[in-house]
């Protein structure tokens, strides 16, 4: 039986005579930091015990009394401004050695937690190249840090009508796979699928993907999960978890009435809001992360959620199934691409490449198991997993997929508006 991998993020300092020196510079670092904590500590208990002592006294000697509070109060806190600047100079130095940018580092910039990190270990390692990896939450975040211009990036990760947006604003520059070894690991399916966002694969190369269904609980629902329709059931109310993305949410009732879910109708993107509206009294909340914790511990009976945390909470709790409605959904694509700001462009596409690796690309596939476009790591999973329609659904099933597209600002105004009506409703 297949367990799900999750690793621990490790830094294996002991590889590297470096990294020892820099353990033990902030073994000393933080010894130093926890005796100025201590001075501070001590001299907060002598400034209470000198107050106790002194306000014992006022009623005999005021006057007297006063001008040692005064002195006394004077020097110790004096104590404690310098002990505190001090505490915080040394702490910026040590987020400032962690953070700082270098003139020759591989700037790439990724979703939390979508990589394992020991394979940028050795990417640096067998490339000798400085890699420098920065985290974000959603491709919005992403993109308001890109523009924000402070950091030139030179590879990012990020999802489809998003990459979309960047190659339209010139934002993305073509990759150069002609001296890629692993490219033709990726099932060239995959490549068609992103078409969708990059027409002519110029631009982007598949890292993972996932779908978006219903998960639920056999035990609390008795009957056939099929539809999306089964989400406005009234029996289970309070027992439905929506997801608390405006396009993830708006997928299910664009589905159910047959629309696609990249519509720029008006009229069906109101209808949709409507159904929303109307089903807003059964749930138990808008969640994202938490979905899973919650159907695990058996807090819902229904939920609509990504694939890859489907298959996380299936192997945690036996009594939990996931399913792709029959009138479809959307199936996402995250692929690297390499921004307009990219300065090592070259060893950019070198990285892409390593992480096309078979290995490599097995060493993320256990990290994040999320449906992985790479062959070379399919061919080498047991069957159970090839046939695990959750992480890698079936060709007729993904024939009833969408690919999000960029809809433009115009329709991101109106979406953004419908969203903030359904929340207030």
């Amino acid at each position: 039986m297949r367990k799900h991998i999750i690793k621990n993020q490790k830094y294996h300092w002991q590889q590297s005579s470096v990294r020892q020196k820099i353990f033990l510079f902030y073994k000393k670092f933080f010894s130093y930091k926890i005796k100025i904590a201590l001075k501070i500590k001590n001299t907060l208990l002598r400034i209470r015990t000198c107050t106790v002592g002194i306000m014992s006294q006022m009623h005999t000697s005021p006057t007297l009394e006063c001008s040692r509070a005064h002195s006394f109060f004077k020097k110790e806190m004096l104590f404690l401004a310098l002990s505190f600047a001090m505490l915080m100079t040394m702490t910026g130095c040590q987020l400032g050695s962690t953070n700082g940018d270098s003139d020759d580092a591989l700037i790439i910039f990724n979703y939390g937690d979508y990589i394992d990190r020991d394979t940028i270990d050795m990417f640096e390692e067998e490339t000798g190249i400085e890699v420098k990896y920065e985290q974000y939450v959603t491709p919005e975040d992403m993109y308001t840090k890109y523009q924000s211009g402070g950091i030139n990036y030179d590879l990012i990760c990020t999802s489809d009508y998003m990459i979309e947006k960047m190659i339209l604003e010139g934002e993305a520059q073509e990759i150069d796979t002609s001296d890629m070894n692993y490219l033709s690991n990726i099932d060239q399916k995959y490549f068609d699928f992103c078409q969708t966002f990059d027409a002519e694969n110029q631009y982007a190369v598949p890292y993972f993907f996932g779908t978006v269904g219903i998960l639920y609980n056999t035990e609390m629902v008795d009957e056939e999960v099929d539809s999306w329709s089964i989400l406005w059931e009234e029996k289970y109310k309070n027992q439905i978890i929506m997801e608390n993305s405006v396009r993830d949410a708006f997928i299910v009732p664009l589905k159910w009435m047959g629309y696609s879910i990249n519509t720029t109708d008006q009229e069906e993107l109101l209808a949709a809001q409507s159904l929303l509206m109307e089903q807003k009294s059964l749930l138990a909340a808008y969640l994202v992360d938490e979905t899973r914790d919650a159907m695990i511990s058996g807090d819902a009976a229904l939920s609509v959620i990504y694939s890859g945390d489907a298959t996380v909470a299936i192997e945690e709790n036996e009594n939990l199934a996931y399913v792709i409605p029959k009138e479809g959904t959307n199936i996402w694509f995250d692929c690297w691409m390499i921004p307009s700001s990219a300065t090592y462009k070259e060893a950019a596409e070198q990285f892409i490449d390593f992480m096309n690796r078979p290995d490599i690309a097995m060493m993320n596939f256990e990290y994040v198991w999320y449906g992985t476009p790479n062959t070379a790591v399919y061919d080498e999973l047991d069957e159970e997993t090839q046939e695990d329609a959750t992480i890698f659904p079936s060709d007729d099933i993904m024939d009833q997929c969408e690919v999000y597209q960029y809809l433009g600002e115009e329709m991101d105004s109106l979406y953004s508006r419908l969203w903030k009506e359904l929340k207030a409703y």
